[in-house]
């Protein structure tokens, strides 16, 4: 692993479609995602690092001070040095730009790389996300690009609302944003894959996915 690619990862090839970044969850690592990521996008490329920071030995992308008060110092911080190892790791293993799969705080740390260093990333899908600032800097860098945030309805969490105020914080910066709530709590479930699948496989939103049943 060179200097560039200082992010522990896992690095799966595919056949030519748009790479996926995989982000993990508080407590997973590198080969978390990757079955998530082989159901939602079977012959994308797989990027998976494993978050640096460490709460009580359990792996996360950034530092917070409670259950979901995050230290944004550090939440900037960890989101610029995660995107420059996605710009080392597009050189390394000639991909394209990605688009981000994220659950929690994998999530959380993918929708601050899209309002931090929107050219990072070519989209984003956001599984049980939050915002993860209060004021970010007002931008048109997400101009045509698309994201897809899945709540769960019941998500004690990651509630919807605050889901719905990172949708606003992304329309402002020029996303497309499509915000799906479904009858579920922070755990993923079969229909977060069929959406994700529907959403990238209709052009990352460009044509939405069927209504949540």
């Amino acid at each position: 692993m060179t200097a560039e690619l200082a992010f522990v990862h896992r690095f799966e090839p595919g056949a030519g479609a748009r790479p996926l970044l995989l982000l993990h969850g508080t407590g997973g690592d590198e080969n978390d995602l990757v079955p998530l990521g082989q159901m939602v996008a079977p012959d994308a490329p797989l990027l998976s690092p494993r978050g640096k920071v460490l709460e009580h030995g359990a792996p996360r992308f950034f530092r917070r001070l409670a259950e979901g008060v995050f230290d944004e110092t550090d939440v900037r911080s960890r989101a610029n040095e995660l995107a420059d190892f996605i710009v080392a790791a597009r050189t390394a293993y000639d991909l394209g730009p990605p688009v981000a799969l994220g659950y929690s705080n994998g999530a959380n740390i993918a929708a601050a790389v899209m309002l931090l260093r929107p050219e990072a990333l070519d989209g984003a899908i956001l599984l049980r996300a939050m915002a993860p600032l209060a004021h970010p800097e007002r931008t048109g860098g997400l101009a045509g690009k698309s994201v897809l945030i899945i709540s769960g309805a019941d998500d004690p969490i990651a509630p919807p609302a605050n889901a719905a105020r990172l949708k606003a914080m992304l329309e402002q910066a020029g996303a497309r944003v499509d915000h799906r709530i479904l009858a579920a709590g922070h755990q993923l479930s079969q229909a977060d894959v069929r959406f994700a699948r529907e959403w990238l496989d209709a052009g990352s939103g460009e044509r939405k996915p069927a209504a949540a049943r």
